[in-house]
């Protein structure tokens, strides 16, 4: 008997049903509804899902040679077989397991110590599909398959952790006798700059500006941080430096004491005519004398102390590719060349044990300025790596020396890591050498890059953890919420609202990351490079040195700011908060983007959104550490569910200015078919608000309308108390 199958269609468009007959026979009408009341559809697409979460990857960072479980999702008694195919293996996977409208499929895998790339297979009568990163597909596409490094775990306190960044000098000003003076030392065509106004909007080249922000200031606000509800406290540098970024490092080994404590304060201030640093006494006394150094650390330990007490990490910020020609190594200023305990500059002998740490192009000793300079800056010399083991073995004492006693830092931002060194061979060789310092040190330390561009080679698992989350989160929020490039130099109206673009780039960039760097990759609105995001939503494009400060404040939009926010704390990794961000702080890309915390002008409301959205987020785990599946995409709108195989949270973005109605099927993250939805939290054109009405889902879909620029976060309504999210690990079943 020849059989043959025929396709007949049905209500859900994701679905087809094959009927299986002899085909010497005919249908009657009553055998055909007979055939459409008994066969299972051949493949219900919409209900395949898997992804690195912990429900589908077991244990979810496994041990390299160890055993690892991995699940698959289908609709319930939808398919024939699932295969797991990684390599040029074929594993028959089984079901395990029926709940609500889904069957899952499992099976174990033996690792070694390689990683590991796999996709699956989902066969329903003589229908297949391979299911990767982007979801279903007829063909198999490696750039899209998942990925398993075995042995590579990232601290479990940075999984989902609310973090907070810190321009020191701009965040208060704790203790005044420390501050930076006017004419105190002479840097960059200018000398130094005491602010006295606070609220003065940073000059277009004012890095010699200080407004006497410290470490003590950020000790007095502890309390006001742990109210926020942060996890993580993110510096950008703290060590000895001229500038007020202090990305130029002058001594890695101690705190400016412009930040940390002045306690033996002498010398004079240069004379109006003088420019050369030499007869800058007193700011030679306050960067080199060992009591202020030593005075400084310890008012660092101190801080240290006090955040850990109320369960906040402190994050340094590591500034290896180069660092300034202030640095005791280079002493370009003649600033060590004559005090006590200090060995000689290489640009003042060209006996200095510190010439092999740059690269000098010409022999012209004494006082050499012939020196390499990262991207031709004279003030900012490249450290020589390949030349000089012993500037390796420094840096990486270094490394150790801050995550551990009595100092206990908890992680390292490393700016501009893929530029170290002189070619990609030695770069990854010194980032393998540096996580091996570092974790051997603190195995509960986190190192994150600044990245621009494909992170992968780096994401291995024996170099960075993860980075700073550009290319998956920033951009792609950016464009679709306000049409601007991040440092407002751009606008795109294609972009702005493009909900297909803004999901290509998620899922295109979310395929460089395995789970331990996604799960901890810091999620940033806006940062020291670049503009505030509240300012990007005025669509004006440009500068403060072109368009002045003001601009900045004008045309902006809260409620699409608010949006922003809804995002970034119902997104996987770690949200991030830049200072001032959340109390309405604006700004264009650097350095207006670094003006002082708004201390007595706060926007209070904004502040409330942060703390409510951070207490939620925290509330409910699979905000975290759950799934993710696009829901909506339609211009100016997009849904997406956050879900686990307990919960389900429903978030939709609406950036119209006008009024929405539409349709939305939730039954494939779970949400029951007949069920009620209540808000937990929404923004709107007028501000926000806790809880609100309800929605009713009925055939496993929402039915909804929702005013212009609005975000919400719906859950079915016996899921809103919910327990603590923490996102460690812990082996369970479906």
């Amino acid at each position: 008997m020849r059989l043959s199958y025929y396709k007949i269609g049905c209500r859900e468009k994701e679905t087809e049903v094959y009927i299986r007959m002899d085909q010497s026979q005919s249908l009657s009408a009553y055998e055909k509804s007979v055939y459409l009341t008994s066969m299972k559809p051949a493949l219900n697409k919409r209900a395949l899902f898997s992804d690195l979460s912990e429900d589908y990857v077991i244990p979810l960072e496994p041990n390299a040679y160890g055993l690892v479980k991995i699940r698959f999702r289908t609709g319930k008694n939808n398919v024939d077989q699932v295969y797991f195919i990684c390599k040029k293996e074929r594993v028959f996977m089984n079901k395990i397991l029926t709940k609500q409208n889904f069957d899952y499929y499992e099976c174990e895998y033996q690792l070694d110590d390689e990683p590991i790339y796999y996709c699956f297979e989902v066969v329903a009568g003589k229908h297949s599909s391979y299911y990767d990163l982007q979801g279903s597909s007829k063909e198999k596409n490696e750039k899209y398959f998942f990925r398993i490094i075995p042995g590579f775990k990232t601290p479990d306190w940075a999984k989902s952790a609310v973090m907070y960044q810190i321009f020191v000098d701009r965040f208060y000003n704790g203790d005044p006798t420390n501050d930076v003076e006017t004419n105190e030392y002479y840097y960059i065509n200018g000398k130094s700059i005491q602010v006295t106004d606070w609220n003065k909007y940073p000059e277009a080249n004012g890095i010699r500006e200080f407004y006497g922000g410290d470490l003590q200031g950020v000790i007095d606000k502890l309390d006001y941080l742990s109210d926020l509800g942060i996890d993580a406290i993110y510096f950008n540098p703290l060590f000895v430096s001229p500038s007020n970024h202090k990305y130029d490092i002058q001594d890695y080994d101690y705190i400016d004491p412009h930040f940390g404590k002045i306690v033996d304060d002498r010398g004079d201030l240069l004379a109006d005519d003088q420019r050369e640093n030499r007869y800058a006494t007193r700011y030679i006394d306050r960067v080199t004398n060992k009591k202020n150094l030593e005075a400084s650390n310890e008012l660092f330990i101190q801080l240290v102390e006090e955040a850990h007490k109320r369960g906040i990490k402190i994050i340094l910020d590591g500034v290896f590719n180069h660092c300034g020609s202030f640095n005791k190594w280079m002493d370009r200023e003649c600033i060590y060349e004559n005090e006590e305990g200090y060995e000689k500059g290489a640009y003042i002998s060209e006996d200095s044990p510190y010439r092999s740490f740059f690269d000098f192009r010409e022999m012209r000793w004494p006082y050499n300025p012939a020196y390499d300079g990262w991207w031709g800056h004279d003030t900012l010399p490249k450290l020589n790596y390949e030349n000089s083991y012993k500037l390796k073995q420094y840096i990486l004492d270094i490394a150790r020396k801050w995550v551990s006693p009595p100092y206990n830092v908890d992680g390292w931002r490393l700016d501009v890591a893929a530029d170290l060194g002189h070619s990609p061979e030695y770069n990854h060789q010194f980032w393998k050498d540096f996580r091996r310092a570092v974790k051997e040190s603190n195995p509960n330390a986190i190192i994150i890059a600044e990245h621009y561009g494909r992170p992968l080679e780096w994401l291995k698992g024996d170099e960075w953890d993860t980075i700073m989350n550009y290319d998956a989160f920033m951009e792609p929020v950016t464009w679709f919420l306000t049409g601007m490039q991040k440092h407002s130099d751009d606008y795109r109206a294609d972009l702005l609202g493009n909900a297909q673009a803004f999901w290509s780039m998620m899922k295109q960039h979310y395929a460089e990351f395995s789970a331990p760097s996604m799960q901890v990759t810091m999620n940033e609105l806006s940062n020291h490079d670049h503009s505030r995001f509240l300012t990007r939503t005025n669509h004006v494009v440009g500068r403060s040195n072109n368009l002045g400060p003001e601009a900045a404040n004008h045309g902006i939009s809260k409620a699409v700011f608010r949006e922003a926010v809804l995002f970034q704390f119902t997104w996987a990794g770690a949200p991030t908060i830049y200072y001032g961000d959340e109390a309405g702080l604006c700004g264009f890309t650097d350095p207006d983007n670094r003006r002082t915390y708004p201390w007595g002008h706060e926007d209070h409301e904004l502040i409330n959104y942060h703390k409510d959205l951070i207490r939620i987020r925290k509330a409910n785990r699979e905000l975290g550490c759950g799934s993710m599946k696009p829901l909506l995409e339609e211009h100016n709108l997009i849904a997406y569910g956050r879900f686990n195989t307990e919960t389900q949270s429903v978030i939709i973005i609406n950036n119209d200015v006008n009024e929405r109605e539409f349709e939305i099927k939730l039954w494939d993250i779970g949400v029951e078919r007949e069920c009620m939805l209540a808000t937990i939290i929404m923004t709107t054109q007028e501000g926000y608000q806790l809880g609100g009405r309800q929605y009713e889902v009925t055939g496993g879909k929402l039915y909804i309308k929702i005013g212009g620029y609005t975000g919400m976060l719906l859950k079915p309504e016996l899921q809103t108390e919910v327990k603590k999210n923490t996102c460690k690990y812990n082996e369970k079943s479906i």
